[in-house]
């Protein structure tokens, strides 16, 4: 058995641009641009990145709820892309995500003992009888009570919503989660709260995990490693302690200049990166950091950068680096 749960090489996705009098393609978003990462059994990598880097694109990617331009996702051994509707409903079971709005992904009209309760029934876990006390375990679980499960969605605070959403994650006793952005829309104060949550229950269930944000401060306490992306690729990735203490690329290390400092009076050195992020229809040529980067060459607008190894399971795509 191999030590790597999922295998992604070569991901690619572009999404057509059409336009004209008959509709026509005209151009493509190119929203993934050949993106490659493993992830091990029982590991959590976050992947990060600013707005528009594609980390969801990807994470939707991996579980088919996009289709893909190119490129490979194993899981488990078995090709993912390559699944029947009928097959790719068995590793639905193990494969699960837990959306970034917890206002939009619950069914308002719904208590969240259907909420739930549908999880169960749609793959055929337990029986009509067993399936009420199963949903008793899961509310509890992540952290709310059995009567909470006769309310609707709009009766609970954000945070509570994202519970819910986590409690039907796991309603199908999945391997792998896809967290795609699970705190981004709650209050700070709420935030930590749920990492810790989604940290016990990954050490409780031996979940794998890939876990997208784009805060840098907030993966720091729950991922095992990191991939930063931007404009569609892979910058760097590293485990969680490297990439903190010793960034190699210089956009990951813009990233980190941004995160906050606990400590009153103790500042850190800002690296403030000029422009915006460009648009993925016209990605610079050669590499995607470079009209941001206060350290490019001519070598980095001729050639692509691929990723290298600069430590310890420590990747960096970067021409300048050592």
């Amino acid at each position: 058995m191999s030590d790597h749960l999922l295998q992604v090489e070569g991901l690619v996705k572009h999404f057509p641009v059409r336009g004209g009098a008959l509709n026509r393609i005209v151009s493509q978003v190119q929203a993934v641009n050949g993106v490659s990462f493993t992830v091990r059994r029982g590991e959590v990598l976050g992947l990060v990145g600013e707005s528009g880097s594609g980390k969801t694109t990807v994470g939707r990617l991996v579980l088919r709820l996009e289709d893909t331009t190119a490129g490979k996702v194993v899981f488990d051994g078995t090709n993912v892309l390559d699944l029947s509707k009928r097959d790719l409903r068995r590793f639905r079971k193990r494969m699960q995500i837990i959306f970034q709005d917890p206002y939009a992904s619950l069914n308002p009209r719904e208590k969240v003992r259907t909420v739930i309760g549908h999880a169960l029934a749609l793959h055929g876990i337990g029986t009509p009888a067993s399936r009420p006390d199963r949903t008793v375990e899961l509310i509890e679980q992540v952290g709310l009570s059995a009567a909470h499960l006769d309310r609707f969605p709009h009766e609970f605070s954000g945070g509570q919503r994202q519970r819910i959403g986590i409690a039907r994650a796991l309603a199908v006793n999945p391997d792998f989660l896809v967290a795609d952005e699970p705190v981004s829309a709650l209050d700070v104060s709420i935030q930590a709260q749920v990492i810790n949550l989604l940290s016990d229950l990954k050490e409780e269930l031996d979940l794998t995990m890939l876990f997208i944000a784009h805060d840098l401060a907030v993966v720091e306490h729950i991922c095992d490693r990191v991939a930063v992306m931007y404009l569609g690729k892979i910058m760097e990735i590293a485990p969680s302690n490297a990439l903190y203490r010793t960034p190699n690329h210089p956009y990951t290390e813009a990233l980190l200049s941004a995160v906050p400092v606990p400590e009153p009076g103790r500042q850190r050195k800002r690296t403030v990166l000029s422009g915006d992020i460009p648009s993925p229809i016209d990605p610079p040529s050669g590499c995607v950091f470079r009209s941001r980067c206060p350290r490019a060459e001519a070598i980095c607008a001729e050639e692509v950068p691929h990723l290298k190894k600069v430590g310890p399971d420590h990747f960096s795509a970067c021409h300048l680096t050592t």
